[in-house]
């Protein structure tokens, strides 16, 4: 008898493959953050931290509810929440406007990186608070040296993300460029820059995190509105209460700016992750 006509195994589908654990966690983050605001609720309500270090949930919203409503000893919230607003979006995209250029110059020129690597590797690692004196002293107390504080600590981000992705592009893909007659500045902005846009993407989402991060420090320089200057002057009082609730604005504000650049990560480069 002859034997059975053996059948090759079907192709892998990589594209049905999914690696164990991947998928969407927001069911896991929103359980996480509940069983945090239990155990905070539980810990107060019996008194085990004393209201001083850690006031309840309840006495948080309800510094919330006041400043919300204008019934606060003070700015209303908005007030506090647009001045800041309009300082880390003026920062950021001014270093955006021109870290990107800087580090596009870095990532193709070995002049322009001899030029710029120093001064940004040399501050990069510096805390705010380490140069902020030196801001007062050369740009006074105004709104200059609270937007270039917070300009500095997103300068630097952004100009690194924009000369790592300048190497994203293959050397295949420049020769299959210039072999079907492309100059120079096609395989620029046509290659390149794409192949970049991925890294820049993820740089000014770190960087817009920077900026927050260092929108309590810029407040300091005399500022008389801002969620970082209300976190401040709380502190003064010791109204822990306040501080808390401006903590919470501020990380809930920067999470959505987060959110927000994921989605535009993902309309702009949707080929990320699937090459």
């Amino acid at each position: 008898m002859s034997e059975p006509a053996k059948t090759a195994p079907a192709p892998l589908k990589t594209s049905a493959f999914k690696v164990p654990g991947e998928g969407s966690s927001a069911a896991i983050s929103v359980a996480t953050i509940a069983a945090l605001l239990l155990l905070w609720f539980v810990v107060t309500a019996a008194g085990w931290i004393k209201p001083l270090f850690l006031p309840s949930p309840q006495a948080v919203w309800q510094q919330f509810v006041e400043y919300a409503t204008g019934t606060a000893n003070d700015k209303p919230l908005w007030e506090h929440f647009v001045a800041s607003i309009l300082r880390v979006t003026a920062a950021f995209w001014l270093a955006f406007v021109t870290a990107v250029p800087v580090g596009i110059a870095m990532g193709m020129s070995r002049i322009a990186r001899g030029i710029f690597d120093p001064p940004i590797e040399f501050y990069r690692p510096l805390p705010p608070l380490s140069y902020l004196p030196l801001i007062i002293i050369w740009f006074g107390i105004d709104e200059l040296p609270k937007v270039l504080l917070i300009f500095l600590s997103c300068f630097a981000p952004l100009a690194l993300a924009a000369r790592s992705g300048m190497k994203s592009a293959s050397q295949e893909q420049i020769n299959a460029a210039y072999s079907m007659g492309a100059s120079y500045g096609q395989v620029i902005r046509h290659v390149i820059l794409p192949s970049a846009l991925p890294e820049i993407l993820i740089g000014m989402r770190i960087a817009i995190g920077f900026g927050w991060t260092t929108l309590v420090a810029a407040e300091m320089v005399a500022a008389n509105v801002g969620l970082g200057q209300m976190v401040l002057n709380a502190s003064n009082f010791l109204r822990t209460d306040i501080v808390i609730m401006g903590i919470v604005v501020i990380g809930v504000v920067a999470y959505a700016f987060d959110l927000f650049m994921r989605w535009v990560e993902r309309r702009l480069v949707p080929w990320k992750g699937r090459m």
